[in-house]
């Protein structure tokens, strides 16, 4: 794999994706943020000190999902209904190279948006005076990030080989599940029927535990996992990214254009 193809196609997704004003959603989480601190002037009180940053963490997720979902599921599948994939295809670029680029422009794009949307969280939770700890806070972020990159794994490998809407219903569903596959697995232990026991340990197996890299209550609570969990928890969403993008390659090749 062309290290230099890759980067190519990282830098347009970047530019392309930039030129959408994604960044404009910065904006309306500063604002967002703003409103919910006036709007909630006993936030310094000890009991609701946490109202804030727990506000501030989900709007962050909730936005971050938004365009990890709606922008990463048209990332390839727009090149294929607008027939531009026929120009790469004639390239000398692999269909691998071709789906990684798309992930990392995408991801990229992601980086920029969790860490400016922290920075105004920390200012805004500062200027409000809630309580936090700002390590925690950004840990919380940078699984954040890996989290929805994995999400735009999943819905680059839903948008190779579905349109555009069922690829969006399709990967909100896989976050749906897999933020509460763990629970899952539980409630069909509790069954005493057979079959839905299995159906959910196997959908724990095959779904991702998105739960493993949310990571919003614990800093908010300033309870995070152990630094060895954390390695491993965050090994587990790199080798998912990568198992899934070996998939939406796989897919794509066999496609005919």
């Amino acid at each position: 794999m062309g290290l230099g193809r890759v980067l190519t196609i990282t830098a347009n997704v970047f530019r392309e994706v930039i030129r959408d004003r994604i960044l404009y959603l910065v904006g309306l989480y500063a604002v967002l943020l703003v409103m919910a601190m006036r709007l909630l002037p006993e936030v310094a009180a000890a009991t609701e000190a946490k109202i804030l940053p727990d506000f501030g963490l989900a709007a962050m997720h909730l936005l971050g999902l938004v365009i990890a979902v709606f922008v990463g599921t048209g990332l390839v599948n727009r090149e294929i209904e607008k027939r531009t994939v026929l120009v790469m295809v004639a390239k000398p670029i692999s269909r691998l190279e071709f789906i990684v680029g798309k992930h990392l422009g995408l991801s990229a794009v992601l980086a920029v948006l969790v860490t400016v949307m922290t920075v105004v969280f920390l200012a805004v939770v500062t200027l409000a005076r809630a309580p936090v700890v700002i390590p925690n806070i950004l840990v919380s972020s940078l699984f954040l990030w890996l989290q929805l990159s994995l999400l735009t794994a999943v819905a680059i490998a839903f948008g190779v080989f579905t349109s555009s809407l069922l690829a969006t219903l399709l990967t909100f569903g896989v976050f749906l599940m897999g933020s509460a596959s763990a629970n899952l697995v539980a409630l069909g232990a509790q069954s005493k029927n057979s079959a839905i026991a299995a159906l959910t340990r196997n959908l724990y197996l095959v779904l991702p535990d998105l739960a493993r890299l949310d990571l919003k209550n614990q800093a908010v609570y300033a309870k995070l996992p152990a630094v060895d969990l954390l390695l491993g928890n965050a090994a587990y969403g790199l080798l998912y990214i990568l198992l899934l993008l070996m998939i939406a390659s796989l897919i794509f090749s066999a496609r005919e254009f």
